[in-house]
């Protein structure tokens, strides 16, 4: 598990309150019990941890895995460093 995935996992499961076990790439943050409204802070939340800005397109809170999340973040911390 990388160190992205790990704290997002973290981030989500201390939002949502539920057990970071339970939580899976596949996982949609819906699938997880997370409200319209608490997904916005777990975005927030993210966001802020990783100091980077999520384009809007990126974020699906119906359909988008939590995997896709990761792969967002992964790729908004690569062109900031890159």
């Amino acid at each position: 598990m990388s160190n992205v995935q790990q704290e997002v996992f973290e981030i989500i499961s201390k939002q949502a309150k539920i057990d970071i076990g339970a939580i899976k790439l596949e996982s949609t943050l819906k699938d997880l019990g997370v409200a319209s409204l608490d997904a916005i802070e777990v975005i927030f939340d993210i966001e802020e941890h990783f100091n980077i800005n999520l384009p809007n397109e990126e974020v699906d809170f119906e359909s988008g895995t939590v995997g896709h999340l990761i792969e967002a973040v992964e790729r908004q911390l690569a062109q900031k460093t890159g």
